[in-house]
């Protein structure tokens, strides 16, 4: 267990409830694991913050995980969009995605036209938690997702986003 979890956990457990709202809504965005979340305080520590937070995201349904997918930018609008998204910025998402802007042209335009065939074939953006991942092992496993049927597609970027659900916890630490 990360010692930042035990340190958010305590964060929260300190802060009025709209503030511990708004920083849950920024690591998960479903309203149903916002709830959940809010109605398990105090945390206490980390252990008991994370095993929330997997308690919460698994008594989820379909609806609550593509809501939670909806609070994730879109990418592939266009390469200009592409570009400004993965240059280093403050935000979460961007660190998360940093990788990316060393990626070369015809990458760039890979993930960008594998971005708009995914959202067109299962309805909601590509989720990955792409902490620690070139562009080129994005592009591979968003290539590779492409083939799944819609059920495994689902389950794996359900899994993903509680990847990224618990990177954010740990970021909660002041």
């Amino acid at each position: 267990m990360s010692d930042a979890l035990s340190t958010a956990a305590a964060h929260l457990d300190g802060l009025p409830e709209a503030e511990v709202e708004a920083a849950l809504t920024r690591c998960c965005g479903a309203s149903r694991w916002v709830a959940a979340m809010l109605a398990r305080r105090p945390f206490g520590d980390g252990p008991r913050l994370l095993d929330a937070a997997e308690q919460a995201w698994a008594a989820l349904e379909r609806a609550d995980i593509l809501e939670a997918f909806d609070h994730h930018p879109r990418i592939g609008a266009n390469l200009d969009a592409l570009r400004d998204k993965f240059r280093a910025t403050a935000n979460w998402s961007a660190s998360e995605q940093s990788t990316v802007a060393a990626a070369d042209e015809a990458t760039l335009v890979r993930l960008r036209d594998g971005n708009l065939a995914y959202e067109a074939r299962f309805g909601y953006i590509f989720i990955v938690c792409a902490t620690g991942k070139s562009a080129a092992q994005m592009l591979t496993l968003l290539e590779q997702r492409l083939t799944h049927d819609p059920a495994q597609e689902l389950a794996i970027a359900a899994a993903e986003q509680a990847k990224i659900t618990r990177l954010r916890l740990e970021k909660l630490a002041p």
